[in-house]
Order: structure tokens, then C-alpha cells, then sequence
């Protein structure tokens, strides 16, 4: 019998003692059928074990063990025994780690997150493969598991601040991200010092023997508050690259950049025609080109794209560093790019007046942007011009320019086709990205939202229109025929229950949202939910939530379509410079033209899979720095007043942000004077216990800067007088 159990009943079973509580019960029964998995319990042999001799004591045994049953955690074998439910009470998944404390577990068959508590986590870091054993619900409680064995370390490292003492040194980590410091023998300090970042790699796990974590200093970052070490750390913490290899750079180094004239001969010819790039201003890896010329009556518009798989071979060195890292990064003041500079800043990269390789989906159109044909070509290109978004937005609002009226033309037809994507039912999110000024140290001195214009879009339509063709080309066969393997970005239906929490939220603005019916009802419903919101208030805060409904878009062999796009084939081809997966649609597309077999689809899922997650990893990373910078803009504004609006709700406070600069910091819940506050988590609310004020999203308010905690990139306010 489980030591809990005896514990747990030696104290009511005596003739005349203490009559056990009904929690006292449940945690005995849990403690006994944990114990003995896979086994069916009669009611005699509990009753017996668990020293429960009267009949109240029984009879409460018997109702534990039937909500037991209804809660899935146990299985009713007969009307007098059950077993453990196997099937859901012990599975496999991925542990998320959170710096709360709040951790949860993620089943490897796409169920919903359980949470976790710190004391039942076992030392498990985000991302490690675990398996969990369920507990028991409690009444009123949520669902909880306990994790009972680490299958798979993701990380073995950690980011954080040294502390040298006189015998023995540790590491204080990010977030707080473990229950306790790591602990580094003196001679493995790698010449780190007290208050310095530094990478630490795990040596020693918690375990039955030994509940500390030791370490070993693998890089030292160097004196915190400095940029470039706050962006080190930043990557380092989600175990990206901050360097380049040494081997990888010199094998880039050795590629010969020139194109000799048996590769033209191989390729369709557009030197000679009118080609431009149209990129960021501060760009330096342009990987894709448009080009266009009348044909006939027609237009011809070649979509250009950086031919990088024929500089950088399946299986080479340069390859699996780009198949490891997947993407590139893009921090607030840096790029940390998937491939060696010298192959996307200078080598691919479709720089004005040089001859470059690319793949190109060459389309002939009519001026209303039909297509009358297209095809897929390897080609040679010269771009004549290279421009920034904010040159060609002048030109379309009509100040003269280089290649004004065919710019004009292709802008226009970009224009249908953007209308007729909405028309069939795609999702209108036009959201504003936050980005910052910073000087020469990498401070921060401006931050701003850029916008959606024609002159971004121009561009974006025709690369939707590029990867929709080439994933058509394959993905589109004739019924009973199988497709050949390629990476889809599949994008999945919004969960209803997401929808019905976006109604709900939105409800107190007057506003109604569709969360049943057709694909194309509801993202009918979602566009006029946007249209309705323009220019209001609450706009972005309409937006946010709404994308919050939404599911996250991916790469998958399995094609699904795209919801988000309303496509029903979609792919990535357009950016091979900044993405693995486009390399992987290059090389297929190629072996496909030339006659090939079907590739194996289970090597590309996996590899599909590896893209996804860090381009997830990439986007908290960059979510971080954005953090960071937010927080160091304000640090030399404490005390200053700002109009806001309450950006979330909580059950420890009111996120608000400053309308002038879109800085979003934390109003706790101790600031809120006047009253109790309780959070009403349906309506995205705070209630006064006494006084039945409220702060609700939307609302504004006046803020004043209270703290900017640069290390946890936390940034504090108090509500103004």
C-alpha cells in the first residue's frame, strides 16, 4: 500500500476517531490506483487496503471512485471495481514552460494544454519531452497532471546573470526559469564574473540523489545592459545562433559567384526586360523581383526568386546550417540571417544592375489581373532599378519616378487581385507591426507602427500569387490520383471556443461575431467585424483579439488549405533566402520539372515540423526584443503621464497601452486604490466588490510610468491622479 494512503488514514479509521473528509478519501483512492496501474480494484480489496471498516467511510469511498469515473480518471470495469484510466491518465507531450510558474503540458495528440505546478514539474524546461500521470480533479479545481518521467531534454542550457562567491559561484536565470540557481564549480566560471551574462550548460540534473542543478560557464556574454549582450542573451535563451561557424563561412567564401554562359544557355532569358526589387529601405537581402512587359495585347509579369538551391547543395555544410536554423531572425536592431552573409547579402541577392539566378513563375495577364496562362522557368535576370516601399508609395499616389506608369499598372492589378481574394472569402488582417528608431549604440529613440500601403501590398499579392500557383501545380491532381510530396503552409479553421471567448469579449463594444456556420460565413463575419471597427478606438484591440481566435499557420506535407488566405493550395516559394521550407519547395519543384519521383514524404513532414517550431521560437524571440527595447524607451520617462487604453485584463492587474508610442505596461492589482477588485474572466473585466466600478478592455485611461525593470523587460505603471 502507497505510503500516502497509510499516512493519509491512520488517523480516522480507530473505532470512535475522527471520520476522514471526503478529500482525505479521494487522495488515498488516487495514491492507491497510481500505485498499482493497469490493475483492476474491487471495492473488498480497497475497503481493505485503504482500512476502511465502516460502512460511512465505504460508501464515501464508493462515490470518490464514481466522480472519478466521470472525470475519465478512473475506468468502471463492473458495478465493483475500476482501474486506472490508462488511456488518459498517463500520457506523452511536450512541457511548456512559463516564468509564473503557471507550466502546462501539451499532449502529442493535439488535446488541450494541463496545467502543472511548479512543485510537480520535476526540473522539466520548456520544450522537453515528458510523460504525465493525471491527478485526481479536485472539486472546483481545474485539471492537473504531475509529470513522472523526462523522456527528452530539449535544452541544456540556460541565460542569466552570474554571482561569484568566495568557494562556489551560480547562475541566476532568466525569468527564474528553474525552482532554484545552478550551481558552477569554481574552475568551470570560464573567467566570468559577479553580474555578467554568461550561457551556462547543464550538467547535473535534479534527481533522487542530488536536487541540484550544476553547471558549466560555455560563453560569457559579457556586462548586462549592454545591447549587444542583451540581444545575445535574448537568442541564447531560446538556444539560438549568435555566431556564425567558423567552417560554414568559409565554405560560403569558397562559391564561385560568377554565372557562366552555359548556365544562361540553360535558362529563359529576362535581361532585357524591365525588372525592379521593392524592399525595406534598410534591406540588404532582396530575394525576390518583379518583372513586366506587354506580350500580344497581354502582360507578361515574371515573378523572380532568388535561385539560392543552386548555390547551396542538398546534404553540403551550408545546407544543414540553414536546415537547423530554418529561418532567419529578425531582432529589433539586427538580422540574424539563416545563410552566410556572403550568400544573401551579395551572392543570391537580386541587387540592381547584376546578372542573378533565379526561379521564376512567369504569368500572362490581362489589365484586370486574369490569368490567360503561366509557367515555371529557371531564368536569368538584371534588375534595373532597386527601390524602397516609401519611393514607389510616392509614385502611386502620383509624383513622377523611374518606371512610374508601369509601376502604376502592376500596383492596379495587384489591387484586383487582393479584391478578389477577400471576395472568396479571405480573413482581413492588415495588422500594424511595431518597430523602433535606434541610434548608433542600439538604443531606442523613436518607436512607431507601419502600416499596410499599396506599395506593400503591390509586392505581397503577387507572392501570394506565386506560391498559390506552384502548390496548385502539385497539389491539384485528378481524383483517385495521389500528389506528390511537398511543404504546404497550412493554416487550420479557428477553434469555435476561441470564437465564442472573442464574442464574448466583444460583446460590451456593441459588436457581434459570428461563431458557427460555413468556412465562409465566419470569415465573412470576421471582415465585417474588422470593416466595423476602423478608425474606432478600440481597432487594434478588436484586431488583436481577433487574431488570437485564430490558429497558428504552419508547414505540413498534409495539405489542408490555407483558411486565413481562403486558398485552398498554398505554399512558401517566395522567400528561399530567409526560409528553409522555400529551399525544400526549389528543390522539389526542380526534381519535379525534370521528371522525378515523389520525394519521401515522411523525411519532408519532419523537416516541415522542425520549420514550424522555429519559426515559432523565432517569433518569441523577437518578441522578446521588441519587449526589451519597449521597456528601455521608457526607462528616462518615469513619472511622466500618458493617455492610454486597457489593453487586457488579468487576475493580478490591467495591461494598458500608451496611445503617443503603443508601449504597453502593467497596472497591478495592489495600485487599483479604492476597492477589491475581482476578475470577471468572461467579460474580460475587473469588478469593485463594494463600489462596482470597472476596468474593461477598451477603456481609457490615464497612466503614469511607475517602474522599467530592463532585466525582466517588465515595465510598471500607477494610474494617474
Amino acid at each position: 500500500m502507497p505510503t500516502k494512503s497509510k499516512n493519509l488514514l491512520r488517523m480516522g479509521q480507530k473505532k470512535g476517531g475522527r471520520r476522514l473528509t471526503k478529500r482525505q478519501v479521494a487522495d488515498a483512492v488516487q495514491a492507491l490506483f497510481q500505485a498499482h496501474p493497469g490493475e483492476a480494484l474491487n471495492f473488498k480489496y480497497i475497503f481493505k487496503t485503504l482500512k476502511l471498516d465502516t460502512h460511512p467511510a465505504k460508501m464515501l469511498a464508493v462515490d470518490v471512485m464514481e466522480e472519478m469515473a466521470w472525470d475519465d480518471y478512473l475506468s468502471k470495469v463492473d458495478n465493483s471495481s475500476y482501474r486506472l484510466n490508462l488511456k488518459t491518465q498517463v500520457q506523452e507531450g511536450t512541457f511548456i514552460r512559463k516564468a509564473n510558474g503557471k507550466n502546462s503540458f501539451l499532449p502529442d495528440d493535439g488535446g488541450k494544454p494541463i496545467f502543472v505546478s511548479e512543485r510537480n514539474s520535476m526540473s522539466a524546461m520548456g520544450g522537453d519531452r515528458v510523460r504525465i500521470a493525471m491527478m485526481a480533479r479536485r472539486q472546483n479545481h481545474i485539471k492537473e497532471a504531475i509529470v513522472t518521467e523526462i523522456l527528452e531534454r530539449k535544452h541544456d542550457q540556460a541565460v542569466g546573470i552570474l554571482q561569484v562567491e568566495k568557494d562556489y559561484a551560480f547562475l541566476i536565470t532568466e525569468g527564474n526559469i528553474f525552482a532554484q540557481d545552478v550551481l558552477i564549480p569554481k574552475k568551470k566560471l570560464k573567467g566570468g564574473k559577479t553580474g555578467q551574462k554568461a550561457v551556462v550548460k547543464i550538467t547535473q540534473w535534479p534527481s533522487e540523489e542530488s536536487k541540484n542543478l550544476v553547471g558549466e560557464v560555455i560563453d560569457v556574454l559579457g556586462e548586462q545592459g549592454d545591447n549587444d549582450v542583451e540581444m545575445h542573451a535574448i537568442l541564447a535563451q531560446y538556444s539560438l545562433p549568435y555566431k556564425y561557424p567558423q567552417r560554414v563561412e568559409e565554405a560560403a567564401n569558397k562559391i564561385e559567384p560568377g554565372i557562366t554562359p552555359e548556365e544562361i544557355a540553360r535558362r529563359e532569358d529576362f535581361r532585357d526586360v524591365l525588372t525592379f526589387t521593392i524592399d525595406p529601405a534598410d534591406a540588404k537581402d532582396f530575394d525576390d523581383a518583379l518583372s513586366i512587359r506587354p506580350l500580344d495585347g497581354l502582360w507578361e509579369v515574371g515573378v523572380h526568386i532568388a535561385d539560392v538551391s543552386h548555390y547551396v547543395t542538398e546534404g553540403s555544410i551550408i545546407d544543414k546550417e540553414a536546415q537547423q536554423r530554418a529561418t532567419s531572425v529578425y531582432l529589433v536592431d539586427r538580422t540574424i540571417p539563416m545563410l552566410p552573409e556572403r550568400l544573401c547579402n551579395f551572392i543570391c541577392s537580386l541587387r540592381p544592375d547584376e546578372e542573378k539566378l533565379c526561379y521564376s513563375v512567369i504569368f500572362v495577364m490581362d489589365e484586370e489581373a486574369n490569368i490567360k496562362k503561366w509557367h515555371l522557368a529557371h531564368t536569368v535576370i538584371k534588375s534595373n532599378r532597386r527601390y524602397a516601399y516609401e519611393e514607389v508609395q510616392e509614385m502611386l499616389d502620383g509624383k513622377d519616378g523611374d518606371y512610374a506608369k508601369e509601376l502604376r499598372l502592376i500596383s492596379s492589378m495587384a489591387q484586383k487581385l487582393r479584391e478578389r481574394r477577400f471576395q472568396n472569402g479571405a480573413v482581413k488582417f492588415d495588422r500594424e507591426e511595431l518597430h523602433f528608431d535606434v541610434d548608433e549604440k542600439g538604443h531606442p529613440t523613436r518607436c512607431f507602427f507601419k502600416k499596410s500601403t499599396l506599395a506593400t501590398q503591390l509586392i505581397e499579392e503577387f507572392m501570394l500569387l506565386a506560391n498559390r500557383t506552384v502548390a496548385e501545380s502539385i497539389g491539384r491532381v485528378p481524383k483517385g490520383t495521389k500528389a506528390k510530396t511537398l511543404p504546404y503552409r497550412i493554416h487550420d479553421q479557428p477553434d469555435p471556443q476561441k470564437l465564442e471567448n472573442l464574442r464574448v469579449a466583444l460583446a460590451p463594444f456593441g459588436y457581434k461575431v459570428k461563431t458557427s456556420g460555413t468556412r465562409g460565413a465566419i470569415s465573412r463575419g470576421l471582415n465585417k467585424l474588422m470593416t466595423e471597427a476602423e478608425g474606432r478606438r478600440e481597432q487594434k484591440l478588436v484586431e488583436t483579439l481577433a487574431l488570437r481566435a485564430m490558429m497558428k499557420a504552419k508547414y505540413s506535407t498534409h495539405n489542408i488549405g490555407h483558411y486565413g488566405l481562403a486558398f485552398d493550395f498554398y505554399t512558401h516559394f517566395t522567400s528561399p533566402i530567409r526560409r528553409y521550407p522555400d529551399m525544400m519547395v526549389h528543390r522539389l519543384l526542380t526534381r519535379y520539372q525534370e521528371g522525378g519521383r515523389s520525394a519521401n514524404q515522411d523525411h519532408y513532414e519532419e523537416l516541415c515540423e522542425h520549420s514550424s517550431e522555429m519559426e515559432q521560437i523565432a517569433q518569441n524571440a523577437e518578441r522578446d526584443s521588441i519587449k526589451y527595447k519597449m521597456v528601455e524607451f521608457m526607462a528616462d520617462k518615469i513619472g511622466q503621464e500618458f493617455d492610454a487604453h486597457i489593453s487586457g485584463v488579468q487576475s493580478y492587474g490591467i495591461y494598458c497601452e500608451i496611445d503617443e508610442n503603443h508601449c504597453e505596461g502593467l497596472v497591478g492589482m495592489h495600485d487599483l486604490d479604492g476597492d477589491y477588485y475581482e476578475f470577471d474572466e468572461k467579460n474580460c473585466q475587473l469588478v469593485g466588490r463594494r463600489h462596482h466600478g470597472k476596468y474593461q478592455l477598451g477603456d481609457a485611461i490615464r497612466i503614469k510610468v511607475a517602474r522599467a525593470n530592463v532585466e525582466r523587460r517588465q515595465l510598471d505603471f500607477v494610474l494617474a491622479d
